[in-house]
């Protein structure tokens, strides 16, 4: 994996909200990608870049499900950048790409819950608005293990770079 600039590099968390992290997931448990997308937060905040803290809203309801906010680990922290989205993916019909152009941002890493939901919607349409694309394969669960695997495996390595979390750090110093 080539260096990163960290200033031009988001760290986007999808979905760590309460009643996401314990849905039951696999190939890890919601408090393990939870624990360790927060370490990725951390350190992408120390090195200069951009934590992007997304959670989904259901449309046209009044009174979002109970656990619908940030977990409290995960909760946007001063400079974060907190997006609301009401579609799988965090771009559709958001602020996002906006945000991180006006930001001067041209990397991206995607990580959170789930797999084969928001976290692959977000990571297929950064790809396709031209961010270079990074996936924190470690530090992202889906709904059904095998699905999980099939992405990380397959779709992914077409859509940008599977990495681990200690593989982005890494690079992104």
């Amino acid at each position: 994996m080539n260096s990163l600039e960290s200033r031009r590099t988001a760290l986007i968390l999808i979905d760590l909200m309460p009643r996401i992290i314990a849905l039951d997931t696999a190939p890890l448990s919601g408090p393990v990608v939870l624990e360790r997308s927060v370490a990725a937060a951390a350190a992408t905040r120390a090195a200069g870049g951009l934590v992007v803290n997304v959670r989904v809203e259901r449309p046209a309801v009044d009174v979002q499900p109970e656990g619908s906010e940030f977990a409290p680990e995960a909760a946007p922290q001063p400079g974060d950048l907190e997006i609301v989205k009401r579609t799988i993916g965090a771009f559709g019909r958001s602020p996002l790409d906006a945000e991180l152009q006006s930001r001067g941002i041209a990397n991206v890493a995607v990580a959170g819950i789930a797999t084969n939901f928001g976290v692959e919607s977000t990571a297929r349409a950064a790809s396709d608005l031209g961010y270079e694309t990074f996936l924190l394969t470690d530090a992202m669960t889906g709904l059904d293990g095998s699905a999980h695997d099939f992405a990380v495996s397959y779709v992914f390595p077409r859509i940008g770079e599977a990495c681990t979390t200690a593989e982005y750090l890494k690079a992104l110093k």
